[in-house]
């Protein structure tokens, strides 16, 4: 059986994020042109693994003065979606789970719907503690598509990344939608993750496509408010174009 295609600008990426892990803030990187050479592709092609880095907070890249490792940040920006391993890897922390649940088991109403199947068609279901050296940070609940379900079972989602599981085994995860609201810590969170029930949760619920734009995961990942925030990102609007009345 061969080996799943990964495209180029996605190894050298990963490549970079290696090396990165053992650059300190502030450190030079290699110029686009200096990659190409180095690993032996386009200046695009090396263009757009710096660009995803960049995306994703390891990266500052100044026109005219080159690309430069950049200071982590805090917190995950709203408008992309890291994996929870990438980014406690971007802090530094160590991330690991506790499997909860890991089955395959018939669709309810809500799960049928967002990954489109009927109800009662199989889907997997996964329930995660997310940790960051050893300390629970968030109760993650996963549904997914029924063909994945070798990889997902098969999978070490103890120390692993379920996303680079999936993207190893040839899926790619494209764009989604998200809901984020507040909401009281139930008897589960309170027992799963230490924190006090009744306490203020930040609640995210997504639904994940492929390439192709079918639904394959919807989650609902659940954080102690004290432990976890989002930062959004955001354009001013132009009331010029829209005076106010």
């Amino acid at each position: 059986m061969s080996a799943p295609y990964v495209p180029r600008y996605r190894s050298i990426e990963q490549a970079l994020r290696e090396r990165i892990a053992g650059l300190h803030p502030g450190d030079h990187l290699p110029s686009d042109s200096e990659l190409s050479v180095e690993f032996g592709v386009s200046r695009m092609t090396a263009r757009n693994a710096m660009q995803l880095l960049a995306q994703d907070g390891l990266v500052r890249r100044m026109p005219g003065r080159g690309s430069f490792v950049a200071e982590p940040s805090t917190h995950r920006r709203a408008d992309r979606l890291m994996s929870f391993s990438r980014e406690m890897d971007r802090r530094g922390r160590v991330p690991s789970s506790l499997i909860v649940a890991r089955e395959i088991r018939p669709a309810a109403e809500r799960e049928a719907s967002d990954l489109r199947v009927r109800v009662g068609d199989p889907i997997v279901y996964l329930r995660r503690v997310r940790c960051a050296d050893r300390q629970p940070v968030a109760l993650e609940t996963a549904i997914l598509e029924r063909h994945l379900s070798p990889v997902v079972m098969a999978a070490d989602l103890r120390d692993g990344s379920l996303h680079a599981a999936l993207l190893a085994a040839g899926h790619q995860l494209r764009r989604g939608t998200a809901t984020i609201s507040a909401e009281a810590a139930s008897a589960d969170d309170a027992h799963l993750l230490g924190t006090v029930r009744g306490g203020p949760m930040l609640v995210e619920r997504r639904v994940i496509l492929d390439v192709q734009g079918r639904p394959v995961e919807a989650t609902e990942s659940r954080y102690p408010a004290d432990l976890y925030a989002l930062e959004v990102w955001f354009d001013v609007e132009d009331v010029s174009l829209n005076p106010p009345r």
